[in-house]
């Protein structure tokens, strides 16, 4: 085996991480600001027990997910290409959380697209003209369900040799969707202590025959809109922004001005009530999911 080999951190931990090269998964000591899915260059030392390794650099990353409220920046997953968000009728999801993580995604340089889960379960009128909010804005919107492996098909091809994170409430179907998927359940760690037993999760990596990675983190689980600029929020409603260059005054707050155009485009029915009201909330409330 090579002294020094380049792969990519599959595991991460509190000091330590896992780095997947060709033929090994390597343990090694973590450097400060590597995450989960990071390209890293890594030396191999070779003990009396096992094989370790250390990190001596981490690649340019093309993505990173973050998770950012007013006072700090985390970033919790590296080279991610899309962000999956899935969509349910029970429990049911809001247009907040889908419209929260479509702004997320596309001020991370990510491509958001939608999931709709359970499609064995009733959807009403309602779900689906919830649905047709992002249709019509040509989102991607693929139909499955997670629990009886229908139409897997789709999603594996669509996310061939790309690396994705999904996300959902709870009960939505994450975890079952990524051993669908992968064939693999997601890990967690027992943990013991003067206080009893708790489970923690550990971010982790996972792969598809398709070349296809998964990476789950529970940094992903809550992620507050907090932490953009205001004037970076509009451009996580594209229709909104586009429009928005028609208004009278370049400071038009889309709300009572003279001359704007937003707030036409809301009248005639081009732009969805529900993203107009998430996009005011968002920029002005920086209220959290």
């Amino acid at each position: 085996m090579e002294k020094v080999q380049s792969g990519y951190v599959i595991e991460f931990y509190s000091n330590s991480c896992l780095v997947r090269i060709i033929d090994a998964d390597i343990n090694c000591i973590a450097i400060k600001d590597v995450i989960v899915g990071d390209f890293v260059n890594i030396e191999i030392v070779q003990d009396s027990k096992q094989v370790k390794g250390i990190i001596l650099s981490r690649e340019p990353r093309i993505s990173v997910l973050e998770k950012k409220d007013e006072i700090k920046t985390k970033a919790i997953a590296a080279n991610v290409t899309h962000v999956g968000i899935l969509v349910t009728p029970e429990p049911k999801t809001s247009t907040e959380f889908i419209d929260k993580w479509i702004v997320t995604a596309i001020l991370s340089g990510i491509t958001p697209f939608i999931i709709n889960n359970k499609i064995d379960l009733n959807q009403d009128d309602n779900y689906q003209s919830k649905l047709n909010i992002y249709k019509n804005l040509d989102i991607k919107l693929i139909e499955i369900s997670a629990k009886n492996k229908s139409n897997l098909d789709e999603l594996i091809k669509y996310l061939e040799s790309d690396c994705v994170v999904f996300v959902g409430n709870s009960g939505a179907g994450k975890s079952t969707l990524t051993t669908s998927i992968t064939g693999k359940k997601i890990k967690t760690n027992v943990l013991s202590n003067n206080q009893g037993v708790h489970t923690t999760s550990i971010s982790s990596l996972y792969e598809t025959n398709k070349g296809t990675k998964i990476i789950d983190s529970p940094g992903v689980r809550d992620l507050p809109i907090a932490g953009w600029d205001k004037e970076e929020i509009i451009r996580g409603f594209s229709e909104i922004f586009l429009i928005s260059k028609d208004c009278k005054f370049n400071d038009c707050n889309h709300i009572n001005n003279e001359g704007c155009a937003v707030k036409a485009a809301l009248n005639d029915g081009v732009i969805s009530e529900s993203r107009y009201n998430n996009f005011i909330n968002f920029r002005d409330n920086n209220e959290n999911e």
